[in-house]
């Protein structure tokens, strides 16, 4: 049977006679966020009353996250991007001397590199290597020891769309008493993402939950929250006036989750598009997303290897997600030619990355193989 567009193509702007297969990189934009636009501008007009009514939709938005993350909604908060969360997990952990992070080689740098501050303090980041391009979970867990603090990982790989089984880390982590932190960048929106079963789990808004930039949900554990101090302190997450006094308190307290991580506004318009966005990926339902996204990912391997094609993705149903790669000598190049051709991929760093999202259907996959076909 076919595989058809679980969402039209139609519901986005400037997609007509286009396949675009590079969500990955930067996902459309949806139609109905102009209206969005349109709101947010009359609110932000409307003083006191507007910023009120904002604020409400940012609470419905982080009940949406709630809900497709399974975890409670006063543990989300909104950071502007996922790679200060993974930072601020730097700065607040008490790393002692000697102590060490598990992180993987093949990884992205806002993960890889969150760390740098920390290793001049004599903390080590092991970085542990994939094999043939694979990322195995037990050399991540093989390489905890008695010192290591926390494991840090992208739910999927930004490079060969690797999905990791992050239940088998956390039941190992939580063992250990070893914080598990994840960029689920590439997994929300298009696949399960098992927030509850980490102590930090974060997204960016602009790519599978066809948001924008400026705004990533971010969620915190109670376990983690225990052991970290807080590095960024603000009118938000502050009670600084008491009674609604002018006179600025001696010492203030920071207040609770989820304010505790927002030191200021977040980026409000950008968390209105991705309240607009869930509404999209929570109507068809995750779970029929993730189908959808591995299915059109097994024909576009083997498409790929159809056409000899070294395909990096693994091909195992659970290890798989909407990215699907392969290795070339000029990626962008290849982007280019298949540009040329109406078909949307991400090509860099030594591998082009083919993207199948919800609004994707078989038709996109064989418009990029004939176009491919002919390189």
């Amino acid at each position: 049977m076919k595989i058809e567009p679980l969402l039209s193509p139609e519901k986005f702007v400037c997609l007509e006679g286009l396949s675009h297969l590079c969500t990955g990189g930067e996902g459309p934009w949806l139609k109905s966020h102009n209206q969005i636009y349109n709101q947010f501008s009359k609110l932000k007009s409307s003083g006191s009353r507007g910023r009120q009514e904002i604020v409400q939709v940012s609470n419905s938005c982080r009940r949406k996250i709630a809900q497709l993350w399974q975890v409670p909604h006063q543990r989300i908060a909104f950071m502007p991007s996922a790679t200060e969360g993974m930072n601020w997990l730097s700065r607040g952990l008490d790393w002692r001397e000697g102590d060490n992070l598990v992180t993987p080689y093949l990884e992205f740098p806002s993960v890889a590199h969150a760390w740098r501050k920390i290793e001049e303090k004599g903390i080590r980041v092991k970085r542990v290597p994939a094999r043939n391009w694979i990322i195995r979970e037990q050399d991540l867990l093989s390489a905890i020891d008695e010192r290591t603090r926390l494991l840090a990982v992208s739910q999927v790989s930004f490079y060969t769309g690797q999905c990791l089984n992050i239940a088998q880390l956390a039941d190992q982590t939580s063992r250990k008493g070893v914080l598990l932190a994840v960029d689920a960048t590439h997994s929300s929106g298009v696949i399960q993402v098992p927030a509850g079963l980490t102590d930090l789990c974060l997204s960016s808004s602009y790519k599978w939950m066809l948001g924008t930039h400026g705004v990533a949900p971010c969620y915190l554990s109670p376990n983690a929250e225990n052991q970290l101090t807080e590095s960024s302190f603000g009118w938000h997450n502050l009670i600084s006036w008491p009674n609604d006094q002018m006179e600025l308190k001696p010492e203030v307290d920071i207040r609770p989750m989820p304010e505790k991580l927002e030191p200021g506004n977040p980026s409000l318009i950008s968390v209105m598009f991705l309240n607009n966005s869930l509404d999209l990926i929570l109507k068809i339902g995750i779970d029929r997303i993730q189908e959808h996204a591995r299915q059109l990912s097994a024909l576009i391997a083997n498409g790929l290897e159809s056409l000899r094609q070294q395909v990096i993705t693994p091909s195992e149903t659970s290890a798989r997600s909407g990215n699907t790669s392969f290795l070339t000598k000029n990626p962008k190049a290849v982007q280019d030619h298949l540009n040329a051709k109406n078909v949307l991929v991400w090509g860099e760093l030594g591998r082009v990355r083919v993207s199948g999202h919800f609004f994707n259907g078989q038709e996109d996959v064989e418009n990029f193989l004939n176009a491919l076909s002919d390189w």
